[in-house]
């Protein structure tokens, strides 16, 4: 199966997206790890778990992309079926 650029595009949109998203939810604090370095903000991360971040927000991703290719493909939904979402002509 052939998926094409456009989907690889669609999913990259979607892979930096729910980076953001994730990304909040990563870790703790230096503040709340109680183990401030000196020259460090409190709010900096107390470690740095960037590989397992990139796991997290890829398998997120997929299930996300998972989901739109599903809609689209097999639900047929597309910009015409929400025509709330387009230009309104009163």
């Amino acid at each position: 199966m052939s998926l094409g650029i456009t989907a690889y595009a669609i999913y990259f949109i979607i892979w930096w997206i729910m980076l953001f998203v994730i990304l909040p939810f990563s870790g703790r604090t230096q503040d709340e790890a109680g183990e401030v370095v000196l020259g460090t903000v409190a709010s900096a991360p107390a470690k740095q778990r960037i590989l397992r971040l990139m796991v997290i927000n890829t398998l997120a991703s997929a299930a996300v992309f998972w989901a739109f290719w599903y809609a689209t493909n097999y639900l047929g939904l597309d910009f015409e079926t929400f025509d709330f979402l387009g230009p309104q002509s009163y």
